[in-house]
Formats: C-alpha cells, structure tokens, sequence
C-alpha cells in the first residue's frame, strides 16, 4: 500500500471511530477497543491497546479523564483528537522516523516558540523577565517555521515567551494558518477574556497552559497582585465555554508544598483543567534566585506525591524533571522538542540560552544538525540515573563541555551568562541531589525496559 493511500485509509479509520465514539462514550468506548483489538494486525500498538484496555475496565481517574474530554465543544474536541492524536502521534512521528534516520539528527515532536519578549508582568526568579520586551518573531518566520516543521512530520507547536497572548490576532491567524497542526500556550491567563474565547472557538486548535504557582498567596507574591483573581477568571471562561486548557506550575522551595497538596489538584480538576505540567525551578540567568531551588528533601517530597495523585485524580500530570525515565532522560536538542527565541536563536532547550544557529539565517533542518544540537543527539542520555536527566541541573560538566566544544554561544538579549557561571551555580544543587536520586532510582517499580534506560538494558 502506498504512502498516501495509508495515510488516508488511517485517517478516514480515525474519523469514523471517532464519530462512533461521539453518540454515547461511556458505551461505545469499550465496544470500539474490543473492535479495534479483532481488526488491528498482531502486534500493532499492542502495549498501548493494553493501557487503553485496562483503563476502560477499572473505570478508573484516566477514564473519568477520558469522559472529561467529551464535555468539551465537539468542534474543538474533534480538531484535537484529528491533530494531536493523528497529525502528530501516528502520521508525524512516522515522517519524524523517517527524516531521522535518513539525515542522521534529532528531529522533534515538538517546536517551542517564542513570538515575543515582551510581557505584561515581572515575574520573579522568571529567566523570561531577563530578555526585554522589543524582540518579535513575525507572523512570515513563525509561518515558515511551521511549514518546515510539518515536512518533517512536527504538527505540535507551544508558544512561550515573554507573554504570547500580547500578539493574539497573529496567533490566531497562525491557527487559521496551520488547521492541521495543533498549538498550545503557555500564558499568565491575564489576557484570557471573552473575545479571546470565541477565538478559540472559532479556530478550535489553540490550547492555553496557564501559569498559576499555588494559591492566592504563593501565587502572588512571585506574580503581582491580583494576579490570582485574573486567573481565576480566566479559568472560569475557559470552562463555561467548554475549551481545553491546564495549568503550568514552577515548583520552588517556597511554594512545593502548596502545589503539590490533595486540596490543590482538587481546585485545578474543579476549575476544568485537563492537564497540569510541573516545572523545577532552573536558576538560569546572571540574577537567578538561587534560594528558590528546591532541597533534595523538598524534591523527593514532589516526587511521591505527584506520582500519588496520577493514580487517583483525574488529570494528566507530568513532572518534567522527575518523570524522565518515561521519555528516556532529556528530550531537548530536538530529541522531543527544540526552542527558538523571539530574535530567533535556536535553543536546545527552553532553559538553556545557548545556540550555534539562528532561523533568519538557516533552515530548521540546518538547525538541528549544529554543532551544539549534534552534541545533544551524540550525547543523550546524560546520565543512566533517568532522575538526573538534565546537562545543566543534575549534570552540570555535560553542559559545560558541550557549550565550550561547540562554541555556543549565550543568546541572552540583556545580560549575557557565560557557561561557566551558570554551571557553577548548579554543582552543589547536583551534589545534594545524587544520593537522594540514586536512592530513588534503585528503588523504582516502574520500569518495564524502556527507552533503553539502564534497568532495561
């Protein structure tokens, strides 16, 4: 069978499963995997069939997470199973395959973006805050970008920044742009109002992660005031008119405890959030707080309790810093994703300010095979200890030797870091930090010899 013709067969599979699904979901979810186990070839996304499976006969929080989703508006819901579920897990990572191993790089699942510097708020300990508000990616390089992007099978595409919501009618416009592809944000939520809801509405494939750091207080005294009470706004639009969105969460040393806690994921589940990324605190730049790192007691405190709470709570949690041996260690240099800055710089990862190419002056393809990129594909994993996955946190010579062989250099708009200063603030945090991860490592039940990490070697 050629190419094209599977291509289509598979989506029109998709759709018609899909429209099945609609009409009732409790009922026609089971009756549509026990369809798909009698047709599908032996062999066939068998280890994802049994998770599916398992969930629908436990009726358990990934189903009620599942049943959640059909509470969103059809159009919207439809537009994200099409391009999230087809577009980029099954056609996109087939063509990702493909142009991997044809050019002998990293080629990501996702692309980061900045569209701009700028930003309506001064958020502390934010790296964000440090590059200015003058800088732009234009609506020509984020399209041409993206259409890069898609001839190498990446239909996801985030945007960071700065406060991407300061450009909305372009991000909009780049929805109407790329309807095969799907975009998520993150965003302070402040700039969520009406309007910008019947946007979504309208192009159906734009999803909003919102920062929120804990309740009102911990919020915002690193946010500003009020900020907590705009959020909470944003939410319950997003919500009334029946749109996807999750929260986006920086663990501290101050505020784990808060956002980590039963009566937290409670709130978020009740507010509609479907999704919720955490993220460790990195003291990038030359005024990071370095009190804001969290302990390794504090660490491992996040560890249990996230893992506790995705077995029992119905939204999909992930914690990029403790949940890397799910993904086989560091996904950054293209491995799963890439970043581009709002001058354009190509960054291997949204943390680390470092690049040998910029997009106004190279393809994205030319990006990905750059010294500092090649580095990241030659030398990942960073570490066999998947709870020390990172080449600047936990591995901090990695970083060092990688930006000095490549002569990288920092992409800082305001206040350029060197190297060396970054990595020497993170060496006593990856010396604390060892003993406690290899604890926790040679403990872990959840391996099952994936990723070619090294309990399943």
């Amino acid at each position: 069978m050629s190419k094209s013709i599977k291509e289509t067969v598979q989506a029109f599979a998709i759709n018609q499963a899909l429209n099945y699904v609609e009409g009732n979901p409790e009922e026609n979810i089971p009756k549509l995997m026990a369809l798909a186990d009698k047709l599908l070839p032996e062999g066939w996304y068998e280890g994802q069939r049994a998770a599916i499976r398992k969930v629908i006969d436990e009726k358990n929080n990934w189903y009620q997470l599942i049943l959640k989703l059909y509470e969103l508006d059809p159009g919207v819901r439809k537009a994200f199973f099409q391009n999230f579920i087809y577009n980029s897990a099954l056609k996109g990572s087939a063509i990702q395959n493909e142009v991997k191993e044809r050019e002998g790089c990293n080629v990501p699942w996702a692309i980061l973006l900045d569209p701009t510097s700028a930003c309506n708020l001064h958020c502390t300990g934010c790296w964000a805050a440090e590059y200015g508000n003058h800088l732009n990616l234009s609506l020509e390089t984020i399209d041409s970008i993206i259409r890069q992007g898609k001839e190498m099978g990446t239909y996801m595409y985030i945007y960071t920044g700065g406060e991407p919501l300061v450009r909305k009618k372009d991000l909009i416009k780049i929805c109407e742009m790329h309807p095969d592809c799907e975009f998520l944000s993150f965003t302070n939520g402040t700039l969520i109002d009406e309007d910008f809801c019947q946007e979504m509405l309208r192009v159906k494939n734009f999803v909003p992660a919102i920062s929120l750091e804990g309740f009102e207080e911990a919020n915002d005294s690193r946010r500003g005031q009020g900020v907590y009470e705009k959020v909470k706004n944003a939410m319950e639009l997003l919500k009334a008119h029946k749109l996807p969105f999750g929260i986006s969460t920086c663990y501290t040393s101050y505020n784990y405890a808060d956002i980590t806690s039963e009566e937290f994921f409670d709130y978020m589940i009740d507010s509609g959030a479907l999704f919720v990324w955490f993220f460790h605190y990195m003291p990038v730049g030359n005024s990071a707080a370095l009190e804001l790192l969290p302990t390794p007691e504090q660490r491992e405190e996040v560890y249990h309790r996230i893992r506790a709470f995705r077995s029992t709570k119905p939204i999909f949690s992930m914690d990029f810093q403790n949940d890397a041996e799910y993904v086989g260690g560091c996904i950054a240099g293209g491995r799963n994703y890439l970043h581009i800055n709002a001058k354009g710089d190509v960054e291997p990862c949204v943390f680390i300010h470092y690049s040998n190419a910029n997009i106004h002056e190279v393809s994205l393809l030319d990006a990905l095979k750059s010294p500092l990129f090649m580095a990241y594909h030659d030398n990942q994993p960073f570490n066999r200890n998947m709870l020390r996955p990172c080449p600047m946190l936990e591995n901090p010579e990695r970083l060092r030797a990688m930006v000095k062989e490549t002569g990288a250099v920092n992409t800082d708009y305001e206040s350029p870091e060197s190297v060396d200063h970054l990595c020497d603030k993170t060496i006593p945090y990856a010396e604390n930090w060892k003993d406690t991860a290899d604890k926790l490592w040679s403990s872990c039940t959840n391996c099952s010899g994936c990723h070619g990490c090294a309990k399943g070697e």
